[in-house]
């Protein structure tokens, strides 16, 4: 069965007791227009939730729970919000205490599956799981996925992330604004191409891809190796919001090239969360410890060829044409533009470009750090198609980043 909605809804009763009524008041600070800016709102204060109504002007607005511990309540309300500059809408959320997630139209998927050697077309299987763990002396994790590890999308990009030692990101790009990955499986058939779907476009080999999360050495990227269990799981399918964490189990950090300090063993866990809408994806890197006195790196692959951009304030990019394969005669060659935008706070060094990435040193003041990466392929009918067009677009994307819209929640009557 595939994952269309959020859950699978029962019908609403026609009355139900509201745990809490909210007004919740969004704002647009910038001039320009924002659309699909997500408002998410911790349900920590408002008991066990079940069911949820967000309206905006009489109109309902769809909405997303999510139960992001998988403790079986329910965590997060998410819903989007378009505005004009400077615009400011009121919606107002009634959180129920029973009934079921109402479904809305899906604009985000997530994928996992198992291999299934009795399926010989390779967009057609159907082995679904959930989530997947592997001792780290696992022989072979990459291939143990269909696809080689999660996939998720909203209707602008598609990502996989492979499973094994260098958990890096891969990209698909698309032609038309929309959802492809269910039909795909990232491997686009001849008849799929033929109708305009899109397919894999970025070789990475053992670089950061778009982003990958890496230990540092004091001298170069290290892999997420050795470890002493690796796993992949989807958290939330959507509608509106799909997201995946990858989490590492007692992995051994790397000696440091300058220091005698003995190597630490921790748990990290990884979490990308792709909102409808959007180019660009959240990642939030969580630790089970105190890491501030560790470095680590990221960055984004340098494309053959490619033309570098960077603000030399955490916000850097590419934009470069490479086969996604070594078979140069099955494919062709692909047009990306890859960007990274890192919080000042967390950079330790930008590094000079070598022949593999566009690498930062980077480090937290705690147990958390965030970033977020963005990518474009030249194939798209609704994108960009220089690096003009691209490294400008990316300096408004940094500014919008920067400017969050501003919610405030209040409590209208409790039941």
């Amino acid at each position: 069965m595939k994952y269309l909605f959020l859950a699978f809804a029962l019908c609403m009763p026609m009355a139900m007791s509201a745990q809490k009524t909210l007004s919740i008041s969004v704002k647009n600070p910038m001039s320009t227009d924002r659309t699909d800016q997500p408002v998410v709102l911790s349900l920590q204060a408002y008991g066990e939730v079940h069911s949820a109504l967000v309206t905006c002007g009489g109109q309902e607005i769809p909405c997303q729970l999510d139960d992001i511990n998988l403790d079986e309540q329910y965590d997060e309300l998410c819903f989007l919000s378009d505005l004009k500059g400077k615009e400011q809408k009121t919606y107002t959320v009634t959180l129920f205490s029973e009934g079921e997630p109402r479904t809305y139209p899906a604009r985000v998927y997530a994928e996992m599956l198992m291999r299934n050697d009795k399926v010989k077309e390779k967009n057609k299987h159907n082995n679904f799981v959930s989530s997947l763990t592997v001792r780290g002396d696992c022989a072979n994790s990459y291939n143990l996925l269909h696809h080689h590890g999660v996939d998720f999308e909203s209707e602008l990009n598609g990502i996989r992330i492979y499973f094994d030692k260098r958990q890096t990101l891969d990209l698909y790009g698309k032609f038309q604004k929309r959802l492809e990955l269910e039909a795909t499986q990232f491997y686009t058939s001849a008849d799929q191409k033929k109708a305009g779907y899109g397919d894999d476009v970025l070789w990475v080999g053992n670089t950061f891809g778009l982003g990958a999360f890496r230990g540092w050495d004091g001298k170069e990227p290290t892999m997420i190796d050795p470890v002493k269990n690796r796993t992949q799981r989807v958290i939330s399918y959507g509608p509106l919001r799909t997201i995946v964490e990858i989490i590492d189990q007692g992995w051994t950090l790397p000696t440091h090239q300058t220091s005698n300090i003995k190597p630490q063993t921790i748990n990290m866990t990884i979490r990308y969360t792709q909102y409808a809408g959007h180019r660009d994806t959240d990642v939030d890197v969580f630790f089970n410890r105190d890491m501030k006195r560790e470095e680590f790196s990221t960055g984004i692959i340098n494309v053959k060829g490619s033309e570098e951009f960077s603000d030399k304030k955490g916000l850097r990019a590419c934009w470069g044409t490479d086969y996604p394969s070594t078979d140069t005669v099955k494919w062709s060659r692909e047009t990306v533009g890859l960007g990274i935008l890192i919080p000042r706070q967390h950079i330790v060094s930008e590094e000079p470009a070598n022949k593999d990435n566009y690498a930062f040193v980077v480090k937290t003041d705690n147990r958390h750090l965030a970033y977020k990466v963005v990518y474009g392929s030249a194939n798209e009918t609704f994108g960009f198609h220089s690096a003009k067009e691209w490294f400008q677009w990316l300096k408004s994307w940094r500014k919008e980043v920067e400017t969050a819209i501003m919610v405030e929640v209040k409590v209208k009557d409790e039941k």
